[in-house]
């Protein structure tokens, strides 16, 4: 009888290291394979950076990426605390597709009930964008930016054919700037939203793992 081959290994990466400490209170074990959360520093050369070192080990070959973290909401209505997962990530370097956001949103409605899940496309920056930006970037079609998922996201499949996803929590929105009186209060909601969100990411990175038919 041949041996099974070991189960693929999951990447989480985010930028801060308050997003870090979020992630790894959340863990409670579960995943699909080896799991790694990478802390990357802030920006997108960080995340280029980061992720690729990371990806040459080769422990981590075929892993599965999942960028997360903390995102400025692009559309009104969003609040402190929802969430966003990426059908695509962009930036002026290209566009990548996520998979499996549907079985992302789903899983984030389970685990973090009473929170809305936005879909869309997840735009990057290499600053925090504020004002007559956010409402110029909106137009574009994205509903979020930050400044790692698009250079993550990138910088994985440019090391190898892998699957790979984004899902951000809005610490700030159009309504609810990061300026604002009342930042402190987004920021700890955003907290504990992703604290609570890792069970999603080991569903979907469990069903990668799955024969397709």
């Amino acid at each position: 009888m041949s041996p099974q081959p070991a189960p693929a290994p999951l990447l989480i990466a985010c930028a801060l290291g308050i997003e870090q400490f979020a992630l790894r209170a959340g863990e409670r074990g579960g995943a699909g394979g080896p799991v790694t959360v990478l802390r990357t520093g802030m920006g997108p050369r960080a995340a280029e950076r980061s992720v690729t070192r990371m990806l040459a080990d080769p422990a981590l070959a075929g892993a599965a990426v999942l960028a997360t973290g903390f995102c400025a909401g692009l559309a009104p209505g969003m609040h402190p605390g929802d969430l966003v997962v990426a059908e695509e990530t962009r930036d002026p370097a290209g566009t990548v597709p996520c998979v499996g956001t549907d079985l992302l949103v789903k899983e984030l409605v389970r685990t973090v009930p009473g929170r809305t899940v936005h879909t869309g496309p997840l735009t990057g920056s290499d600053h925090v964008v504020r004002g007559q930006e956010r409402s110029d970037l909106l137009t574009t079609g994205a509903i979020a930016v930050d400044m790692e998922s698009a250079a993550t996201l990138l910088s994985a499949v440019r090391t190898g054919e892998r699957p790979v996803a984004a899902v951000r929590v809005v610490v700030d929105a159009p309504e609810h700037e990061l300026v604002r009186i009342g930042t402190l209060r987004g920021g700890i909601s955003a907290f504990r939203v992703l604290r609570t969100v890792l069970p999603a990411f080991y569903e979907w990175h469990r069903s990668l793992l799955l024969p397709r038919r």
